[in-house]
Formats: structure tokens, sequence, C-alpha cells
């Protein structure tokens, strides 16, 4: 692969941010950037746009599906694969990720083996099960 995948995380946990960072860049195919807030990953967006947008759900001020929704409603970003990532296993919250356009959505914890699997699957990459840990997030 030539050109590497933008992904973008966007998670309110320090620590859970770190190791999607951590887990996904020890692959040389993709060039990861984090940010805190939806509001972040809102702009951070306008700046380099993601190939793909790995999205909390439970954050505050702005959730994770309202994010969602913005990023489809916008004929630049609509296509951008948005996978929700979540610890409520049903809810409002999650209802609306859903009607808001998430692309999958990923229960916490997440295995690092098939967050990655559903990463290189939403960006039609070949998947290659080398050397990812298998622990959770």
């Amino acid at each position: 692969m030539n050109q590497k995948t933008r992904v973008l995380i966007v998670d309110d946990d320090a620590d859970l941010r770190h190791a999607l960072v951590e887990q996904l860049a020890l692959h040389p195919e993709f060039q990861v950037q984090a940010v805190e807030t939806a509001e972040a990953a809102l702009q951070a967006v306008t700046v380099t746009t993601p190939d793909l947008v790995i999205m909390d759900l439970g954050m505050p001020a702005m959730t994770g599906d309202q994010a969602t929704a913005r990023l489809k409603a916008d004929p630049s970003t609509r296509d951008i694969p948005v996978i929700v990532t979540t610890a409520f296993s049903y809810g409002p919250l999650l209802d609306r990720a859903i009607s808001a356009g998430a692309d999958e959505i990923m229960h916490k914890p997440l295995e690092l083996k098939s967050l990655r699997l559903v990463v290189q699957q939403h960006l039609s990459l070949d998947y290659q099960p080398d050397g990812i840990s298998n622990g959770h997030c």
C-alpha cells in the first residue's frame, strides 16, 4: 500500500485512546490521529479528512451519535465509515447511533484483532492477522 490509511480515533478515555493508537500504529498501513471529544473530531475531519473514524458513543457535551449524525449529514464526509464503540448493550444512545448512520457498532471491551478486522473490512483492505495483540481495550 503506497499511501497510508488515515484513521481518526475519538474517545474521552485517555487510556483507551492511547491503547487504540498504539495498536493501530503497529501496522504501517495506518496513520493514526486521536482526539478527546466529538467537537475536536468534527474539527479534525475538516483539516485532515480521515478514511475511517472510530467514535466512542458515550462522551460528555456532544455524544458520538450526535457527531456521527453530523458527519453523515455532510456531503463531504458522509462516505467516511464510522465505527462506533460503546460499553452500552442497549438503550437510546445505541439506537441513535444506528439511526445516525454508524457503519458498525463494536462493544467494549474491544478485542483488538476484531477491531483491526472491522477497520480493514470497511476500508476494503486485505486482513492479515500479523502480530496484533489479542488483548482487549
